[in-house]
């Protein structure tokens, strides 16, 4: 080839790349004359618990981009995107065992946009379990969930569940529950409240006044709270193999969900999951209150009318409480699914 051949060969190859740097510097222009800036988006994702969660999938979509970006959280639950252009976006998480999450939001120009902890659900399982033990993780783990609801962040509400498929209960997982209640600090000040306004209304008077009637109303009112529980929510549902709690239905008008609140204090679900005639809550009422009255004094205890009349106040407390679960308690319910 002629020296003037290769000349010209470079001449239009340093041609080609001088118009590329220019084509490219002509975009990058463009973009900026157009307000696309680049940013970052970081954040964390946890359970319910606030444990983090390592390897879960984290896909970002940008509207106007044809491929998405995805990530993988590392072991504390932390992840990153670089490099984001700014505007509207959205984020997916998925994690094995969880229910999948999707959140919208929007990316300043130019900014960093560090997200508050993503909380990704325990995913239901509509499948029934055979194996015993299998069975029995699967409810543990629903039982913590509900170990974290607490009205208004003090009074602990774990005796309502908001999975559409809940998994049975065995007894030691309905005393485990039963006990937690009674034995959170809530119950000791419910208690004391209680104690306090019949020491004012003096009532029960053979427990007389002063520090040592409080004391005496304070312990026969935490023992008859712990005796129905006990009584109702473990030994009677383990007789009668019922499940000791409310199952929400939030869904339906209202009037539906009304009369299913109401029936549900004498209805409830057995341990193959069909409603039935709730005899471990009717019996656990007329058997805790002819029980309870050997805590009181002896002129003071009711007489057999008095403790059916109780029972059935109870029952009719049952219904009111239920009420309250199905329209105003999950609004007030924190960590709840």
């Amino acid at each position: 080839m002629s020296s003037f051949g290769v000349y010209s060969s470079r001449s239009n190859t340093l041609s080609f790349v001088l118009l590329t740097v220019s084509l490219l510097a002509a975009a990058l222009s463009l973009l900026a004359q157009q307000g696309v800036e680049m940013g970052s988006i970081t954040g964390t994702v946890v359970d319910i618990r606030g444990d983090a969660i390592g390897n879960a999938v984290v896909r970002l979509s940008l509207p106007g981009c044809a491929a998405d970006q995805e990530t993988l959280t590392a072991e504390t639950g932390s992840f990153s995107f670089f490099n984001v252009s700014s505007g509207p976006h959205q984020l997916s998480f998925a994690a094995n065992g969880f229910s999948p999450k999707t959140i919208h939001g929007e990316l300043p120009a130019a900014g960093s946009l560090n997200l508050p902890q993503t909380v990704l659900a325990l995913a239901t399982h509509n499948t029934n379990i055979t194996v015993g033990e299998n069975q029995a993780e699967v409810a543990q783990a629903e039982i913590k969930e509900a170990e974290q609801q607490r009205l208004f962040g003090l009074v602990p509400n774990y005796f309502v569940t908001y999975n559409p498929d809940p998994t049975p209960l065995n007894i030691r997982q309905k005393f485990e529950l039963t006990r937690k209640t009674f034995l959170d600090p809530a119950a000791f000040v419910i208690t004391g409240i209680i104690a306090g306004a019949g020491q004012s209304q003096n009532r029960y008077p053979g427990f007389a006044q002063g520090a040592q009637g409080y004391a005496k109303r304070y312990g026969a009112s935490y023992a008859n709270y712990v005796t129905g529980a006990v009584l109702e929510r473990v030994v009677l549902t383990t007789v009668f193999k019922q499940d000791p709690r409310y199952f929400y239905k939030g869904t339906g008008s209202t009037r539906s969900r009304v009369f299913y609140a109401i029936s549900r204090s004498v209805i409830c679900q057995n341990d193959n999951k069909k409603a039935e005639f709730c005899y471990s809550s009717v019996i656990g009422h007329f058997a805790a209150g002819a029980l309870t009255n050997y805590y009181y004094p002896a002129a003071d205890r009711n007489s057999p009318g008095v403790t059916v009349e109780n029972a059935a106040i109870g029952i009719g407390a049952r219904a009111i409480a239920n009420l309250v679960q199905e329209f105003v308690a999950r609004k007030l319910t924190s960590k709840k699914p």
